[in-house]
């Protein structure tokens, strides 16, 4: 795989919202020439819970792919609970900005998954006057996002929530998460099952989007329907690319990495070459 064993390392960045886990994966990543990839992670998600796809991913692009844990995750600082029901913008216009303004990013591609792909959203739609650092963005992969609350969404995590109290999801994600695996779950889970969260919507910052985007959902998405990829598509002003999944669920990188990977890299391939 790219990079070497003192790039797989983990490092710590402290922001603003708190002190943030990260790790780059993929070759020359100090060469000002290739923009960065930037992996935002889903709602229980972390850089371990990666696995191997950033480095999958660097070898795929040639790029340089920074990956890192949002506070409350892995092995980030923790969060305060409740969450506000804000916090996927809280992230997009506050957080990942200055994550990307500490470590000195100039050109990125953002490429989230699930919640890390409605952040990616949010951050690609915000005012230029509040997110600066956008100016250095080039595109936006988002691999089953969410743009708006359908029931089906709050169906599955209510049943994840289950398996959290009765099963052995926690045992499962504790391994990944630590001290952090409250945050990460209730963090997540109790938001999306607030009944107010209902209202919770996006599509007015992908109104604003004016770089490429491309949107990759599997045709089994437990997590949320085509509605979702049909918004992206019919709002992005310069319109989305769109790859549906045959035999996928909400996890296109796990449940079909070879296409996930081959579609990334060539949507990268298009926006600095």
């Amino acid at each position: 795989m790219g990079g070497n064993a003192g790039e797989a390392a983990l490092h710590h960045a402290d922001l603003p919202g708190g002190r943030v886990e990260y790790r780059w994966a993929g070759p020359r990543l100090r060469d000002a020439a290739l923009p960065v990839i930037v992996l935002l992670h889903e709602g229980l998600g972390s850089v371990a819970l990666w696995k191997d796809f950033p480095d999958r991913l660097a070898e795929a692009t040639g790029l340089p792919v920074l990956v890192y844990s949002r506070v409350g995750y892995g092995g980030s600082a923790p969060c305060a609970l409740p969450r506000p029901l804000t916090y996927m913008h809280e992230e997009g216009e506050r957080a990942l900005p200055a994550l990307i303004a500490a470590l000195g990013i100039g050109r990125h591609i953002l490429v989230g998954h699930s919640d890390g792909a409605s952040i990616a959203l949010i951050y690609a739609g915000a005012a230029r006057e509040a997110v600066p650092e956008r100016d250095g963005l080039l595109g936006v992969a988002a691999l089953a996002p969410h743009v708006f609350c359908e029931e089906v969404s709050v169906a599955s995590i209510r049943a994840a929530g289950r398996a959290y109290a009765e099963g052995d999801l926690r045992s499962r994600l504790e391994k990944y998460h630590g001290s952090n695996i409250d945050c990460a779950f209730r963090g997540w889970c109790d938001s999306w099952l607030n009944p107010d969260f209902m209202k919770w919507n996006i599509e007015g910052y992908v109104d604003r989007i004016d770089v490429p985007v491309l949107v990759i959902q599997g045709e089994g998405d437990e997590y949320g329907t085509a509605a979702q990829v049909e918004s992206i598509a019919r709002r992005v002003p310069a319109g989305a690319g769109v790859l549906m999944l045959p035999d996928c669920g909400h996890s296109p990188h796990r449940d079909q990495p070879g296409a996930t990977l081959d579609a990334l890299a060539g949507f990268a391939s298009k926006l600095y070459r």
